[in-house]
């Protein structure tokens, strides 16, 4: 295979990596490599003037990849947003998580607050800061929530009710977000859509696994 082939076909290889990396600076990056080996393909096959559209494509790629350091550099948390960052929300950039956490709001919980009521959807997702709140199902007690958990998760972006009933047993700290909020904001931004139904799911199977152990009859 020849150096020029090489070059085109990488151009094609990494513009389709591109195409499937849903982080934002990541994709930004990959369309920068595709600009900068279609520059190096396009002087070296068909002279400079070739070189013109990918070196635009370079150039844009550069402000876009500029933009996002700046943003994640510039992006500020309060000491319980740094641990939803480092938890649920660890797979977004850091100015993607600040725009998501914008969404909702903080709030403080009492004893006796009913965060999510079984057969109903839940409207808002919470995320425990501080405090906890039992899980109960069919009146049997099933679980607990504890500090670092979501709340809402299996039913918030959808439309099927919630198979538990989750009450605060202390006071506690919580971020909730509105589910319709939610909803319109993940729709326009797929990729954190993607990394918070990641998050979704982790959060479901530790429930789940904590529901079955809880209704296995005992040693």
């Amino acid at each position: 295979m020849s150096m020029a082939l090489g070059l085109y076909f990488a151009i094609f290889a990494v513009l389709l990596v591109a195409l499937l990396v849903r982080a934002r600076l990541g994709n930004h990056i990959l369309i920068g490599v595709v600009g900068a080996i279609g520059l190096i393909y396009g002087v070296w096959i068909h002279g400079f003037l070739a070189g013109v559209l990918p070196l635009l494509i370079l150039l844009v790629a550069g402000v876009q990849v500029a933009s996002v350091v700046a943003a994640n550099k510039t992006a500020k948390f309060s000491a319980e947003e740094k641990l939803m960052l480092e938890g649920p929300l660890a797979g977004l950039g850091r100015a993607q998580a600040r725009r998501l956490m914008d969404q909702g709001i903080w709030m403080d919980a009492r004893e006796g607050d009913v965060l999510v009521k079984a057969g109903e959807p839940a409207a808002q997702l919470y995320y425990l800061a501080t405090g906890a709140g039992d899980v109960h199902s069919r009146g049997k007690l099933v679980g607990r929530v504890v500090p670092g958990q979501l709340i809402g998760e299996a039913t918030v972006l959808g439309e099927a009710a919630a198979i538990a009933t989750v009450t605060v047993t202390e006071p506690a700290r919580i971020w909730c977000a509105q589910g319709r909020t939610l909803n319109a904001y993940l729709a326009a931004n797929p990729d954190a859509r993607h990394a918070l139904e990641h998050s979704f799911t982790v959060s479901l199977r530790e429930k789940l696994d904590a529901m079955n152990r809880a209704a296995s009859p005992e040693e």
